[in-house]
């Protein structure tokens, strides 16, 4: 068994000190209590659960010079206020990079859904992520902007990482300038949208279904931002880790935009626009999350992301069909990217052959 390290040594005794000043009546519990690690996610981030015959906590060690503690703090207030559910912080220690937090139970939104469940799913999900973008203005003015360098930023890791050095393919002047032309596009999709809120990792693995309730308790929102509307409803729909057929992706994004329409979100000459700003938005994300999965192993040593690529790509290639403006993208991608991406993972190619064939859910 691997033996704990410090920080996580430090973590425990430091949890246990904390609960025990909130709840003095839980100190002859706790030295016998469970401590525990959780699955870890993309981040610098380790969780672990703090278990005693009745309670359980997550503690979480954040390293200081990887993440911010209270960026998680300040939209946590936020997003209280906005009457959203998310972990109540029980106890903080920013020097060190630790929190305690309530815990919302294991039971990620992912592993539910399928056909029978995703409409009522999703239709929580989307009325949590509605009330998200309403937080108003004044809440906003101290966070971060997804501006138009961090977006371009974000893009340029898919041919660092993803293109360079997982798919070995060299890349020349002739390529830097066609994903240079893409790049503009995206960015100009994204500022002329109206900004909101953006949790900026709002899928499956980061929505959790409360038991007794209808209400999805929100995670992993330390990263948000001020941003484009459709930025968080491409990251529910277009989930990198589950596949929905495109006629039902339109008609949910459909749905959402005259639901935005109505709260005055959008303005009524902006319907029109919608469908394409969620689709180019989804393109700029998943430029960015093809390059961050190969990062992830490349450079943390996180093998299970690679497996995500394809879906990430088959994005990229499906929407890109349908606009003429983006066939550098698909000319990359059926050319260049496709015939590397299928020597690496043959199996992923079935996937590509027949579109038309999606099942409804692929896990």
């Amino acid at each position: 068994m691997t033996q704990p390290n410090q920080r996580e040594q430090k973590l425990h005794k430091w949890s246990q000190t904390q609960l025990a000043k909130l709840q003095p009546e839980l100190s002859s519990y706790l030295e016998e209590a469970q401590f525990s690690p959780l699955s870890g996610d993309a981040s610098f981030r380790r969780y672990y659960r703090l278990t005693t015959a009745h309670r359980s906590w997550i503690c979480v060690d954040a390293p200081p010079q990887h993440e911010n503690c209270s960026n998680f703090i300040q939209i946590s207030s936020i997003m209280l206020q906005q009457g959203l559910l998310v972990p109540t912080i029980l106890a903080s220690n920013l020097e060190q990079g630790y929190m305690l937090l309530s815990d919302f139970g294991d039971q990620l939104l992912h592993p539910l859904l399928n056909e029978n469940t995703a409409d009522k799913l999703y239709g929580l999900a989307q009325t949590a992520l509605i009330t998200l973008q309403q937080t108003p203005t004044t809440q906003l003015c101290t966070l971060k902007h997804y501006d138009q360098d961090t977006l371009y930023k974000e893009m340029t890791l898919f041919p660092q990482w993803f293109l360079q050095k997982y798919l070995q393919i060299e890349l020349n002047n002739t390529l830097f300038q066609e994903l240079e032309t893409v790049y503009k596009q995206l960015i100009d999709n994204a500022l002329e949208q109206p900004q909101v809120l953006v949790h900026r990792d709002f899928h499956s693995r980061n929505l959790m279904r409360i038991k007794n309730s209808d209400t999805l308790g929100i995670i992993d929102f330390q990263d948000a931002v001020v941003g484009p509307i459709t930025y968080d409803l491409v990251s529910l729909l277009r989930d990198c880790y589950i596949r929905w057929p495109q006629t039902r992706v339109q008609q949910w994004v459909q749905a959402y935009a005259h639901k935005a329409l109505s709260l005055k979100l959008i303005e009524a000459n902006e319907l029109s626009k919608f469908q394409q700003w969620f689709d180019w938005m989804g393109l700029q994300r998943h430029l960015k999350v093809a390059g961050i999965f190969a990062r992830l192993y490349y450079r943390d040593g996180k093998k299970s992301y690679l497996k995500d690529i394809p879906l990430t790509v088959y994005y990229l290639w499906t929407v890109s069909q349908h606009y003429p403006k983006m066939n550098t993208l698909l000319h990359l991608l059926d050319k260049i990217i496709l015939p590397k991406l299928f020597k690496i993972n043959p199996d992923c190619q079935t996937m590509f052959d027949r579109p038309g064939n999606i099942k409804a859910l692929s896990k």
